[in-house]
């Protein structure tokens, strides 16, 4: 039987819809079980991806392959289109992240054409559209690759520093419910926990244990709007060793307890 993409958990969202959540939904770290495309086609950020944190701006694509960690900020100036492409997308996709800065006119309007056709043929009900939303998703990974290969020398070999945070965010989005600490994680990366945090320092201008503790909190604010599972049960589940200390974490952070958070609008 012939493998074909299921279009089914295909989604393309306005930028300033994707923040209309508040600002926790898109600045604090998480990750995704599927792949992702941000187009900026308006204003001007900062996204940490991997634990490196940088500018982006108007004509910036960028794509975040599932199970990064990553967070930006978007702010009422920044307009633009994210596609999910769905945990089940077989569709040729860039394996490793990807901050394309497009400048030729002609690419910028090339992605918007074939977004925009993805769009109409996703809301047709004429007949093939399923078929015509992947001819055009296939297009879309065309596009990638070819941009991708275009900025290979410009993007570069990142330097020691930041290849080392990203490391350590991949064991921390793959351990982040175990209870771990930065001492674990460093002892593993084979550095001191001082030398871990001087790098995320240098990446991303925030210390190593704070994005292993945003990483749990955006976790926990996630399972809390999203799920009625008990409080006590999301700590347990995020490695928390009592629910009072959960609670504690989960206030310094948020400014509100659990039970305040899920309550509120």
């Amino acid at each position: 039987m012939q493998n074909v993409t299921n279009i089914s958990q295909l989604r393309l969202v306005a930028i300033p819809r994707l923040a209309a959540g508040g600002r926790w939904r898109v600045e604090a770290m998480r990750s995704l079980s599927e792949p992702c495309l941000l187009w900026f086609t308006k204003g001007q950020g900062r996204i940490t991806l991997q634990g490196s944190t940088r500018g982006y701006t108007t004509h910036n694509a960028i794509f975040i392959p599932a199970g990064t960690m990553h967070g930006f900020e978007a702010g009422p100036q920044v307009f633009g289109t994210a596609v999910f492409f769905g945990r089940d997308c077989d569709v040729t996709l860039p394996k490793e992240v990807q901050h394309l800065r497009i400048r030729e006119v002609h690419a910028q309007q090339e992605l918007n054409i074939i977004l925009d056709a993805i769009q109409r043929e996703m809301d047709s009900i004429s007949p093939a559209h399923d078929r015509a939303t992947r001819h055009y998703l296939g297009l879309l990974g065309v596009w990638l690759e070819r941009q991708s290969a275009r900025s290979a020398p410009e993007q570069g070999r990142p330097d020691a520093a930041r290849r080392l945070v990203a490391r350590y965010t991949a064991l921390l989005e793959r351990d982040f419910r175990n209870g771990l600490g930065v001492s674990h994680f460093a002892g593993v990366l084979g550095v001191t926990p001082t030398h871990l945090t001087r790098c995320c320092q240098q990446a991303c201008g925030r210390p190593a244990s704070q994005l292993l503790q945003d990483r749990r909190i955006f976790e926990a604010r996630k399972l809390l709007a999203e799920t009625n599972l008990p409080v006590r049960r999301i700590g347990e589940m995020l490695g928390f060793n009592s629910a009072a200390y959960f609670t504690r974490a989960f206030q310094h952070v948020t400014g509100k307890s659990p039970t305040a958070f899920r309550r509120a609008p």
